[in-house]
């Protein structure tokens, strides 16, 4: 059992959607994972944090896109013919919200054993990993697997419905 989240490694086994930020690899459980798209326009929305890159209207429903590359930290990149956004399905207090995540490229589905799925290892105090479900090792590199549901918070989720809200009424 992982201290922190409660959650035995042996629940994470299963089928991942993994794609590429920077040089590394992240996975998302598949489950979660509504669809993939290729890059449409993005409508920006003013006074947002810099990580949400606007809000795309996905055949007729508004969604929040986030750049989890700034989200994460890390520096911003050109859009290629590779970059693509994942809706996802976040859950928080039994109110399913779609939210687009912006990601380099998407790599492949993988089904991912138990036995290959490790901890997080402490990073330090100051960091905190709840986010991350596991490192899962696959052939020689390591893939970070994401639990989408913690990768924003309560409050972050909330102000995104606020903001599909504002731009499905203007």
């Amino acid at each position: 059992m992982s201290e922190k989240s409660g959650i035995s490694v042996f629940a994470k086994a299963g089928k991942y959607l993994t794609f590429k930020l920077s040089n590394e690899e992240y996975g998302l459980e598949i489950l979660k994972v509504r669809e993939i798209i290729g890059l449409m326009d993005i409508t920006a929305v003013p006074r947002t944090p810099n990580y949400v890159r606007g809000v795309i209207n996905l055949r007729g429903t508004i969604i929040p896109v986030v750049d989890l590359r700034k989200k994460f930290g890390m520096d911003s990149t050109e859009e290629t013919e590779h970059s693509c956004i994942i809706v996802v399905e976040v859950t928080k207090k039994d109110v399913s919200e779609a939210i687009g995540v912006f990601v380099d490229a998407v790599s492949e589905v993988l089904d991912i054993e138990e036995n290959d799925i490790e901890k997080t290892p402490s990073l330090g105090a100051d960091v905190n990993t709840d986010f991350i479900l596991g490192m899962a090792k696959i052939k020689d590199s390591v893939k970070i697997l994401l639990n989408v549901e913690k990768v924003l918070t309560t409050e972050e989720i909330a102000d995104l419905s606020k903001i599909s809200s504002i731009a499905k009424n203007s």
